[in-house]
């Protein structure tokens, strides 16, 4: 299956990144099958760095990757200009942004995948943090798979904090995908996003090199 034509200012400017990325960071992918070729999907990697959606981006060859990101970054003309262009969701983590959990659930209905960072900001340490709150909603109303994705070497490429981005190795690594119905949890008759969110992360964390 060739990569989906239907953006093609997404695959230019993934094309350029990627390449950026493969030279300076040697990406290493592994796992990238486990992303559905069609359907919509939702990718949760774990977040320690800017550097982490075009990390995502640059591992997934077929599909075109609808990232969530707090809305205050689309306020610049020139960077909200191209969020908007990539197919980029904006979101208000200052508040329940049900607007915007919907949208995402429309664009996964659709056959989209969607990438959403659970912990909902960048980790201060590398270490995965909590997840925020509506990702276990969002994941149990759009009734679609999930695949859990760790992104090695990007906190110490660029960390929280630094202006400087070092040319330290980057590996992404996509897991298996977890199937819907593994995540229709229910406690006391009624659907548990708490524990919903539990095993995603648990999953991500899973996925963590020993190395």
């Amino acid at each position: 299956m060739s990569a989906d034509p239907s953006n093609p200012w997404y695959w230019s400017v993934r094309a350029v990144v990627r390449c950026f990325i493969k030279l300076y960071f040697r990406l290493e992918v592994r796992g990238a099958e486990h992303v559905p070729l069609k359907g919509g999907c939702i990718l949760t990697p774990n977040h320690a760095s800017f550097l982490d959606p075009p990390i995502v981006g640059s591992g997934v060859s077929k599909r075109v990757v609808h990232f969530m990101a707090r809305d205050n970054l689309f306020d610049a003309p020139v960077l909200g200009w191209w969020y908007r262009k990539i197919g980029t969701i904006a979101i208000d983590r200052t508040k329940g942004d049900l607007a915007a959990l919907r949208s995402a659930i429309q664009y996964l209905k659709s056959g989209n995948v969607v990438c959403l960072f659970p912990e909902g900001t960048r980790s201060l340490d590398g270490a995965i943090q909590e997840a925020k709150g509506g990702v276990g909603f969002l994941i149990a109303k759009s009734g679609v798979p999930v695949v859990p994705v760790y992104l090695d070497g990007t906190y110490r490429a660029w960390p929280k904090g630094s202006t400087w981005i070092k040319p330290a190795k980057i590996r992404v690594t996509f897991g298996q995908a977890i199937r819907p119905e593994e995540l229709q949890i229910m406690r006391n008759g009624k659907t548990d996003y708490d524990l919903i969110v539990k095993k995603v992360m648990s999953s991500i964390a899973a996925l963590k090199p020993a190395d």
